[in-house]
């Protein structure tokens, strides 16, 4: 399986509207990359109140959404350590930095890649690109943990 549709998404993802910020995973390499979808949408509730007159994504949504796809990552490439009854948290962040606006109507394409896995902390890098021109990008730490 090297795609995936929302379903497939969000069989696995515990995110749901409005928090769930990936559309469609594109590509798919186990242990090494993912490839994904956001499709943004006047009609996200934040675009209401940032700001108003020009609506703009929020980068911590950016970087959420690729914290997001860090997660389909894991579980895909490793679904004994990341099993369905853990949950997937988001612990840190490194380098972000911000490049353009990401408004409605764009694709954003969210490319993260797995760099190493230590003591059950995930380590990975991201990025996230609108016709091919990168808007943000970060270094992603993320652990698994059964509740």
């Amino acid at each position: 399986m090297n795609t995936m549709d929302i379903h497939k998404v969000m069989s696995l993802l515990p995110h749901r509207y409005p928090f769930l910020l990936v559309d469609r995973v594109l590509e798919f390499e186990s242990d090494k990359r993912l490839l994904a979808l956001k499709n943004v949408s006047y009609n996200e509730p934040f675009f209401t109140g940032h700001f108003p007159a020009r609506p703009v994504m929020p980068g911590v949504l950016i970087i959420e959404a690729m914290a997001q796809a860090t997660g389909l990552l894991a579980m895909l490439s490793r679904p004994d350590e990341v099993a369905s009854e853990s949950l997937y948290y988001f612990v840190g962040i490194d380098n972000a930095r911000f490049k353009r606006p990401v408004e409605p109507g764009d694709q954003l394409h969210l490319e993260v890649f797995l760099k190493t896995v230590k003591r059950g902390i995930w380590v990975f890098s991201g990025d996230a690109r609108v016709d091919g021109k990168r808007a943000a990008s970060a270094d992603i730490m993320c652990t698994a943990r059964t509740f």
